[in-house]
């Protein structure tokens, strides 16, 4: 064999083995991500419906005792979250609203208007920590610091009934609502997957809203994968 090939042939044969492992390394990424995802937000389904008793079903109807309530931390709604209205206007819930029709007792246009009304705020996004929130509103960032302030149970026309939570801002120099209920189907002190929300300066008449419940889901998710929540749920 002619010798100066050897030099440039094991070159290119090296060359062409880095190649093929780096191609099957990207590969392998490219799949370790994708399963990541894809387990993250099957686990994140199963922990929101998929493990719940019977009784869990129940209280998430509004058919509860007194003595299933507890009092719950801030931390419980803890993390980075998202408004749905957006994903009401632009069409992306619209396949909910259309398997609420076949379920229902509106048309999927009829819920749409009613959600139009139960989801609408100028509210984008509200970040929370152990006892601050930070609200994202009309291109302005305003943050409070909370305490808790007990619960109210509320008892609606169907008979079922609701528990808010609710917590007051304790900071005088802040722009934050004064007063924060949420709203999540849970009564007990465990982590929320996606919550309704209301907000103001009086306590008592934000107990009277009943219409207007601007509801938030995980800013991780993407308005599909709050759909598929949303027909889960």
């Amino acid at each position: 064999m002619n010798k100066k090939w050897l030099v440039p042939f094991a070159v290119a044969t090296i060359a062409s083995t880095l190649v093929a492992c780096q191609e099957k390394e990207k590969e392998e990424d490219v799949v370790a991500k994708a399963t990541e995802h894809r387990e993250d937000h099957e686990q994140h389904h199963n922990h929101s419906h998929g493990e719940q008793t019977d009784k869990d079903k129940q209280i998430s109807k509004g058919y509860f005792e007194d003595s299933d309530i507890t009092d719950r931390p801030l931390t419980n709604w803890q993390g980075e979250w998202q408004s749905v209205y957006s994903y009401l206007l632009d069409g992306t819930l619209d396949g909910v609203l259309e398997h609420k029709a076949a379920h229902g007792d509106k048309t999927a246009e009829e819920y749409k208007e009613y959600y139009k009304v139960g989801y609408q705020t100028d509210v984008t996004q509200i970040e929370i920590a152990e006892n601050t929130m930070i609200f994202y509103r009309n291109g302005e960032v305003v943050t409070g610091t909370y305490v808790y302030d007990g619960y109210e149970i509320l008892t609606y026309d169907k008979g079922n009934r609701g528990v808010r939570y609710i917590f007051k801002q304790t900071d005088e120099n802040s722009q934050a609502p004064t007063y924060v209920q949420f709203s999540d189907h849970i009564i007990s002190d465990q982590a929320s997957t996606h919550f309704h929300i209301y907000f103001g300066d009086d306590r008592a008449e934000l107990l009277e809203e009943l219409d207007n419940w601007p509801t938030f889901y995980p800013k991780s998710l993407t308005g599909e994968e709050i759909a598929e929540e949303m027909e889960a749920h």
